[in-house]
């Protein structure tokens, strides 16, 4: 035990976790704790928008493998990061968010920032620690990182504000960080029978993999098995894009490949992903998945196993130790699937030529409003399909990747292919816009040495492009790729295909982001040639590299637009109601 006050322990229990950076905007609530912060060889990065500062945790939890840390003043600084919370909660990423709360003595008095911050994030954390006395302060921040790294899911630490200012006789917890192991040697036992029969597996290597650091462990087991891999929705860098048993992404925009090939499996080993709902719908016309295989599902969360999809085999552990395992134990075995290997390799390289040369062959959108649109095309709008391509191939292979969500990003889950793990990030299911640009600079704050690219429609880019100040003002660096299409296009497909293209809310100003970049201390590159899109990226990448300069890219993007993110989650719509019979089904464009 050490005399220290409860700011000083609750700082400490932070360096005890190898906390380097935290995300935010200081405010009186925390600032005697903040205080301390320099000294203690913690940084402070100040945002914007408190949104801003938890999607930048979250994007240094999913590089470093670290805590990311989220902080802000009580009451309206706090409510501002619920939507970056559940986006990092659905990305499982062990972020931290420190929540001052207004003091014990005006709680529940209706006071100046008050608010009851704990059930704000009770559906988005996995632990909720509220410091109920001063000399507990050490205590509840140790569970709280304990348990976000447990977890793997974010944690709040709700202290009261006036409980930094006490003093008494503290012991800093060390770190507990739990060993998940291979899971049941029975589990594992009858995986391994499942798989030595099958004659045609398919692994699908999802975000546990990445979180695990288990791409090489997954490649073995991989090669054993001659098994064609495909990523698990917008998990496309937990396989090397490089790699010949590589297929692509499930999901909606992904691989074409991917999915004729895992429509002929008979047994389905799910490495690390819940194979959640969104990312198994039918895709590009085809309904693929494999109605009759057996799955053998490996998630460290036990009630993961068997949640979407009905299961032969769950096993409850680390996907690295699980992958290492069961090659292991069929490393010596005598299996089915050795037969026709090469047969099945064969098939995998045929998938994968034919998907890539409909890529390069798919130009524009076919569907009639897309073409309308392309009709009226003028000089210096370009296809989005082949600006992606060309974004594809500028790219380095060390480079990360954030995407916002949005038509032209969705388009992009068909393009982005890395080689190494912990370079892709996006808003998963919860599905939130201005999510990009923030993200990968918490990315870039974990990854200096590596280059660090954000995508944004123009709707999406103009929720969070103040950020571009954090990354002037704390020498952050990074490349915005803006697809400036003038439009909110996902949500205009459904009136395009529904509402017989009656366009309510959907129409964006045509703003020069180039000019309002500059205006914000960063360089700006307009691109209205599809020749200069490589070229502008590689520039900007060497910008930020050797010069520590951010770049914001404007592509201009024509209107057309790719499929809708479901085709079930609308229907035709039917009026009764004689002042309305003119909006029914009957009068849709034909």
């Amino acid at each position: 035990m050490t005399k220290m006050t409860s700011s000083e322990a609750f700082v400490e229990t932070m360096v005890a976790n190898d906390v380097k950076d935290i995300f935010g905007i200081m405010g009186s609530a925390f600032m005697d704790a903040m205080d301390i912060f320099e000294p203690a060889g913690i940084r402070l990065i100040p945002v914007v928008h408190e949104q801003g500062a938890g999607h930048m945790a979250d994007g240094y939890a999913r590089v470093s493998g670290k805590h990311g840390v989220v902080i802000g003043q009580n009451g309206p600084g706090i409510s501002n990061c619920v939507t970056a919370i559940a986006a990092a909660y659905w990305a499982h990423s062990p972020v931290v968010i420190i929540t001052p709360e207004a003091g014990t003595m005006g709680i529940g008095l209706g006071g100046f920032q008050e608010t009851n911050q704990l059930p704000m994030f009770q559906e988005f954390t996995k632990y909720q620690g509220h410091v109920v006395n001063p000399m507990r302060m050490a205590e509840f921040t140790g569970r709280c990182f304990d348990r976000a790294m447990s977890e793997m899911a974010p944690a709040q630490l709700n202290i009261p504000r006036d409980y930094f200012y006490a003093d008494g006789e503290f012991s800093i917890p060390q770190p507990r960080r739990i060993d998940r192991g291979a899971g049941g040697e029975e589990t594992l036992n009858k995986a391994v029978a499942i798989i030595a029969q099958a004659k045609f597996p398919v692994i699908v290597s999802g975000g546990g993999v990445v979180m695990a650091d288990g791409v090489d462990e997954c490649k073995a087991l991989a090669e054993r098995l001659g098994a064609p891999v495909v990523n698990s929705y917008l998990h496309n860098d937990s396989f090397p894009a490089s790699h010949e048993l590589w297929c692509g992404p499930l999901g909606y925009q992904g691989s074409k490949a991917a999915m004729k090939l895992i429509s002929k499996a008979d047994v389905v080993i799910a490495l690390g992903t819940r194979l959640g709902p969104f990312g198994t719908l039918p895709q590009h016309d085809m309904d693929y998945w494999p109605k009759d295989a057996k799955i053998v599902q490996i998630d460290a969360d036990h009630k993961m196993l068997g949640l979407v999809k009905p299961i032969t085999v769950g096993i409850c552990g680390d996907a690295k130790a699980v992958a290492e395992a069961l090659t292991e134990k069929l490393s010596s075995a005598n299996l089915v699937c050795d037969a026709t290997k090469a047969e099945r390799a064969t098939k995998i390289a045929q998938e994968k030529v034919a998907w890539e040369e409909e890529l390069d062959n798919w130009i524009h959108e076919t569907d009639q409003y897309s073409m309308d649109m392309i009709q009226d095309l003028e000089e210096g709008w370009l296809h989005p399909r082949q600006v992606l391509r060309e974004l594809e191939k500028a790219m380095p292979e060390d480079v990360m990747v954030s995407t916002d969500i949005g038509n032209i990003n969705s388009v992009a889950n068909s393009y982005l292919r890395f080689e190494k793990p912990r370079s892709f990030f996006a808003p998963m299911s919860f599905g939130n816009c201005g999510y990009a640009l923030p993200t990968i600079i918490g990315a870039k704050a974990a990854a200096p040495h590596r280059p660090a690219v954000s995508y944004a429609g123009d709707g999406a880019w103009a929720m969070s492009m103040v950020e571009t100040m954090t990354c002037i003002r704390h020498d952050i660096p990074v490349t915005a790729v803006v697809f400036h299409n003038c439009q909110w296009g996902a949500e205009k497909k459904n009136q395009v295909d529904f509402y017989d293209r009656r366009f309510i809310a959907d129409e964006l100003t045509d703003q020069n982001f180039v000019k309002i970049a500059e205006s914000m201390g960063a360089e700006g590159i307009h691109v209205d040639k599809l020749e200069e899109v490589g070229p502008a990226l590689k520039k900007a990448i060497d910008m930020q590299m050797n010069e520590g300069k951010t770049t914001i890219i404007e592509i201009m993007c024509t209107r057309e637009l790719g499929d809708p993110f479901r085709k079930d989650a609308l229907s035709k719509p039917v009026r009764y109601l004689e002042k309305y019979k003119d909006y029914g089904v009957n009068k849709l464009h034909r």
